[in-house]
């Protein structure tokens, strides 16, 4: 399905899964799932969290973006007017940690370091982690290996280049830089990267110590004859599985397919599409059910999938879902 169908495929999409469960969107609040723990979500450019019925907001004054759980569930990490921020977990305490463009947070697993993106010294994003506990703490290069120990570009430069062109969905996809740290600690998962000299768009899995990086996803070139993105990468709290969103255009409208969401099996490399079209930004609940970005009723929903049997219930109205981690 090219580009151009995209627009009519919603309102299907919103109503029937790939596994044809229906969502009836006029029984939404009555349908809103409990879950274990808290979900936070943007709507209306502020942050929200709930883990049922109740909703608590954040964040006021919008331009907010990203909110990702700290390991402990006691703080949250977020994008507010594109520089990195942390937060409690009840809204207080916010404190901005960088003054550089930054994109998708990450926490460590140790909670010592926050993972983000930005420039890097070849012009393309790059990787970058900032302590968590010192204050004015500079922030440290990942990847790309090649600009460790190099000087960061300039505040002003970064700025530029994390300008999103376009507003349609795609648009503000495909320029996505949102990063995740493996549960282990020992890999970062991020858009771009080496492969980028081979292909046109690409998704990496990087080895946080040696800087080594391994293509997971490729889009154009190298022999591909096709276009697309990975984006916005969510690791399983095991390990076993990461997630990512997608969107693809073949030679053919058989080969192609508008945003859907990539299920990777970390030991063998399977992979397998989940969820419904148009689902994105996915976040594991526990091993079998996530919460999703979904279309419904014309607007974004974040939406409780099972992911075994394809089971839907809308949970509410927004986007970027995190959930808190449990214990």
């Amino acid at each position: 399905m090219k580009l151009g169908h995209v627009a009519e495929t919603v309102t299907l999409a919103a109503a029937v899964g790939f596994s044809g469960s229906v969502v009836q969107a006029g029984s939404v609040e009555a349908a809103t799932p409990a879950l274990p723990s808290m979900v936070a979500y943007v709507r209306g450019g502020d942050i929200f969290a709930s883990m049922g019925e109740k909703e608590q907001r954040l964040t006021t004054g919008g331009n907010q973006a990203r909110p990702r759980w700290s390991p402990n569930g006691k703080q949250l990490a977020y994008l507010k007017d594109g520089q990195l921020w942390t937060m409690n977990a009840d809204g207080s305490g916010q404190r901005r940690l960088t003054t550089r463009a930054a994109a998708g947070p990450s926490w460590s697993p140790d909670g010592k370091w926050i993972a983000f993106a930005s420039l890097s010294c070849t012009g393309a994003p790059g990787v970058f982690r900032i302590s968590t506990a010192q204050e004015r703490a500079a922030p440290e290069v990942v990847f790309p290996q090649d600009c460790r120990g190099e000087p960061l570009p300039s505040e002003a430069a970064a700025k530029v280049s994390g300008k999103v062109s376009g507003n349609s969905l795609n648009d503000r996809l495909r320029a996505d830089d949102a990063v995740a740290w493996s549960p282990d600690g020992k890999q970062v998962a991020f858009r771009g990267g080496e492969c980028e000299s081979t292909y046109d768009a690409c998704l990496s899995i990087g080895d946080v110590k040696t800087g080594s990086e391994k293509t997971v996803a490729a889009y154009g070139g190298g022999g591909l004859q096709n276009s697309g993105f990975a984006v916005v990468p969510s690791w399983r709290a095991d390990g076993a599985k990461l997630s990512w969103t997608a969107y693809e255009e073949g030679e053919t409208d058989a080969d192609s397919k508008p945003v859907h969401l990539v299920e990777y099996d970390t030991m063998n490399g399977a992979k397998r599409t989940v969820g419904s079209e148009l689902d994105r930004e996915l976040a594991y609940v526990d091993g079998f059910r996530a919460v999703v970005t979904s279309q419904n009723a014309n607007d974004s929903w974040v939406t409780l999938v099972n992911l075994t049997n394809g089971s839907r219930t809308p949970f509410r109205v927004g986007s970027q879902p995190s959930v808190q981690p449990v214990g």
